[in-house]
């Protein structure tokens, strides 16, 4: 499914990811979320929230399928726990490491958030490549990716899951450009959009990358940043032209879920939450007031 394939459009979804709530639990997330008005969650498997290592992950999942049912919040699953895998090197391994042992650790990891993903009823599990264990990219590091996402595909496609590729600048799929190479070698992938990331690698204005992906895209996150600098920022503290992104997100009548990712800022989880959806909603209103004068 691609944005507006289920029915009349009713304007954009947007949720927030529990990577900046780590000091709130589960359910108090859920709670301030709804409160907010938001539509969903984008949850990230970790073990202060769901750790999907805990043997009881699969009615884990259940609870927090019916919590979410409770407040009408539809549900989307992110992998970018930094140290759930290895307690010394952040997001490591990956799906491109040389050890086989590694890199089966990082499979099981995603087939078990495609799992929890078809427990909980999520629109989509979204997950990047990961850095190569050495500096320059090597053929054998693709190999390894493309082999993995191959097996990966496979398990969400039987899970009835949607699975969405992040271009991550520093990975090996940096680019929005390196995602479309990927998806022409795996049509059943989707993209999941980061518009942030866009200011870091510059390659296209984050609205011309909405546009680009329209037919592929799964999943959209947003938050600032400046340029050049890979740093999660409030709206208002970088260089987004956040009402371009939402325009075009309107104009695609992107019916999923748009998620603000600020996970540097837990310290501060629940005055975010309040602030990212008035901005978003002042963005949609200064979007219509823009095309109404033109």
């Amino acid at each position: 499914m691609t944005a507006g394939q289920t029915g009349a459009f009713k304007g954009l979804s947007y949720a927030f990811n529990s990577n900046g709530l780590l000091a709130h639990r589960t359910e108090a997330i859920l709670d301030l979320l709804a409160a907010h008005g938001y539509s969903g969650v984008a949850l990230t498997l970790d073990h202060c929230h769901l750790d999907p290592f805990d043997p009881d992950y699969r009615s884990n999942a259940v609870r927090f399928r019916q919590a979410a049912e409770r407040r009408g919040l539809r549900i989307a699953i992110e992998t970018g726990a930094r140290y759930l895998l290895d307690n010394t090197r952040k997001h490591w391994p990956t799906l491109l490491s040389r050890e086989a042992e590694a890199r089966a650790h990082r499979l099981d990891l995603m087939r078990r958030a495609i799992e929890i993903g078809s427990i909980v009823g999520a629109e989509v599990v979204c997950f990047w490549s990961g850095k190569p264990d050495s500096e320059s990219p090597s053929i054998e590091a693709w190999e390894n990716f493309h082999t993995s996402v191959t097996d990966l595909i496979e398990y969400a496609t039987n899970e009835g899951v949607v699975l969405a590729l992040e271009a991550e600048p520093g990975m090996l799929v940096e680019t929005v450009y390196d995602v479309v190479e990927v998806l022409r070698e795996h049509p059943n992938l989707m993209c999941a959009l980061d518009v942030g990331h866009l200011l870091v690698t510059q390659e296209m204005a984050p609205h011309e990358a909405v546009e680009l992906m329209a037919s592929r895209l799964a999943s959209v996150t947003v938050e600032d940043m400046r340029r050049g600098v890979h740093e999660h920022l409030p709206f208002g503290h970088g260089d987004l032209d956040l009402p371009a992104v939402i325009d075009a997100l309107i104009r695609l009548e992107f019916d999923r879920l748009v998620t603000v990712e600020l996970s540097r800022d837990s310290h501060r989880g629940a005055e975010m939450v309040a602030a990212s959806i008035v901005a978003l909603r002042g963005a949609e209103q200064r979007r219509w007031q823009m095309r109404s004068s033109g």
